[in-house]
């Protein structure tokens, strides 16, 4: 048997098989939907405010000393808008709303919207029986707090009695103590589990292919995305909801991040800033749907922007579980351009992971430009930004916000912002690097003739793990047929009036019977999943598999 090491070849499917991402969808820091998100990162929003009631009470915690026993230094943080959520529209009895965590129940918001921005809400049996959902997900969820500490009541029973209380009276205590705190029952275990976040997503929109969660600390999302990818690369499914779900602001995660510590002592987040000194967390729940790329063309799916490669790898043994390592993530984006087949040269947006750290954006950037810069004499050509400036570190789903964040600009060919930058911190020596920081939203133009606009995205996590992918924009014709299977969509109209509402249905057949009927018969599908109608309006809506059957309904 020969001992000679055998270095093994680079994995190319994704060179041979690309995979769109044709659906997205998120709630994040004052954002209710993708195109709120999406306008505050245009915008130039900062999203970042102090901890609402609805958390928890600063007077309670709060402490400007960071080594103040049980307090945390940090009350700021990003935090995502009261959504509405109604247990009937996804069948579920609203008595166990009570003992689900959020989680689970936004993350089913999420993925209905997602769905429907793809296309493929109402979609066939055989078609849902071939889609999976994979998410980024943390550890424990919020439920799990109160749950444990109802099941104190022996401590505070001990602590009652060594005060000299009755123990009639304790017992009275105690299950006033209890009442604070949500029952064990039945529905409480599934309740605060996280990977039922994905299985409750494959439950109630009744998806047939692998679900499951995947836990990398902040590089969640990414670690996920990379198994739905794997997924649609050996056909084990055709379509995968995947992204990262993070909604604990709590006071255990601010504790947490307090002692480590990482906060900033500033009011807001400044990625590789010369004054950044720490980060603030976000909640956020982001999902994207993918497919193969030769799929989406052949059903005519929008397509925001293709995968092209993904690189991921270990720090090693280094310092301590949560130093980054400089080597360690630049041979995960290394391994990103070698998967791609293409230079990194030829990249001109890269959404870090930027948290702000003292420690963190230099080692970052030192393994960006170790890739980027060598064998490169281009300076300052590269746009290099994080939306942590704008909603905080959304941890586990830190690496969808990117991905989402990433693929609109692509889309949208828009240059995004980072936020609160004053001066790159000079430890990085930015200037003779093929990178800037974008501190305002510009136009991404491209010279004629260039390559296809491309960026990267990178989160790493507590543990060394390190993940990047690399995404490009979306210039292909569709040639295919439409899908084989179309879609039943819901067309709606409303204007004040029944006569104004004539007009209103005249007007759109008219548009639906001009040259542009095609252009026309999407957008008004959009505007209609969109719309919102005043109670008094005079409305009509109908369900249309085609733009031939709108005009017949018109």
């Amino acid at each position: 048997m020969s001992n000679k090491l055998v270095t093994p070849t680079m994995n190319t499917a994704l060179q041979k098989t690309p995979v769109a991402i044709i659906g997205l969808a998120s709630i994040f820091p004052q954002a209710e939907n993708l195109q709120q998100y999406w306008n505050n990162i245009i915008a130039e929003v900062d999203c970042v405010t102090d901890v609402p009631l609805s958390r928890w009470k600063i007077d309670d915690y709060y402490d400007p000393d960071p080594k103040a026993p049980d307090k945390t230094y940090c009350k700021r943080g990003g935090f995502m808008p009261d959504i509405d959520f109604n247990p009937m529209e996804f069948g579920l009895p609203p008595n166990i709303l009570e003992v689900t965590d959020v989680s689970q129940l936004l993350s089913l918001v999420t993925a209905k919207q997602a769905m429907q921005d793809a296309g493929y809400a109402d979609a066939a049996a055989q078609i849902k029986e071939r889609a999976g959902v994979i998410l980024g997900v943390g550890g424990g969820q919020k439920l799990i707090t109160p749950l444990t500490t109802r099941l104190q009541y022996p401590v505070w029973n001990r602590v009652l009695e060594n005060s000299g209380i009755a123990k009639a009276e304790r017992e009275k205590i105690i299950e006033k103590m209890k009442l604070a705190y949500i029952p064990w029952e039945e529905n409480s275990f599934p309740g605060m589990l996280g990977n039922v976040i994905a299985g409750r997503i494959a439950n109630r929109l009744d998806l047939g292919a692998t679900n499951c969660v995947v836990d990398a600390a902040c590089a969640a999302s990414l670690a996920a995305a990379k198994m739905a990818v794997s997924e649609l690369l050996e056909h084990r499914a055709d379509m995968m909801i995947t992204g990262g779900v993070d909604t604990d602001n709590s006071i255990f995660m601010y504790m947490s991040f307090s002692k480590t510590p990482a906060f900033s002592r500033n009011n807001d987040i400044r990625p590789f800033d010369i004054d950044s000194d720490g980060m603030m967390i976000g909640e956020g729940i982001g999902m994207l749907v993918l497919k193969r790329l030769a799929d989406a063309e052949r059903d005519n799916d929008r397509i925001y922007a293709v995968i092209r490669g993904i690189g991921a790898s270990s720090d090693g043994k280094y310092k301590s579980i949560y130093a980054p390592r400089a080597a360690g993530q630049s041979l995960a984006v290394r391994r990103a351009y070698e998967d791609a087949g293409f230079s990194p040269a030829s990249v001109g947006l890269v959404e870090a992971h930027g948290t702000g750290t003292a420690a963190g954006d230099p080692t970052e950037f030192a393994g960006l430009n170790a890739v980027f810069g060598k064998d490169n004499p281009k300076k300052q050509y590269i746009a290099l930004g994080s939306v942590k400036s704008q909603i905080g570190h959304t941890k586990a789903a830190a690496g969808s916000a990117s991905l989402i964040k990433t693929a609109l600009a692509l889309y949208h060919k828009i240059l995004p912002p980072t936020l609160n930058v004053s001066r790159p911190n000079p430890k990085m020596d930015i200037e003779n690097s093929p990178f800037y920081l974008n501190t305002h939203t510009r136009p991404w133009i491209r010279p004629r003739n260039a390559a296809p606009r491309r960026a990267g995205v990178s989160a790493f996590g507590f543990g060394g793990t390190n993940f990047h992918f690399v995404l490009e924009e979306y210039n292909g014709e569709h040639q295919g047929p439409y899908r084989l299977h179309s879609t039943p969509r819901a067309v709606y109209l409303s204007a004040e009036t029944p006569d104004k509402l004539l007009v209103r249905c005249e007007e759109e057949l008219a548009r639906l019977q001009s040259d542009a009927a095609e252009e026309h018969y999407a957008n008004l599908l959009d505007a209609s999943r969109l719309l919102i109608m005043p109670v008094s309006a005079a409305r009509v809506g109908f369900i249309s598999e085609s733009l031939a059957e709108t005009r017949q309904f018109l």
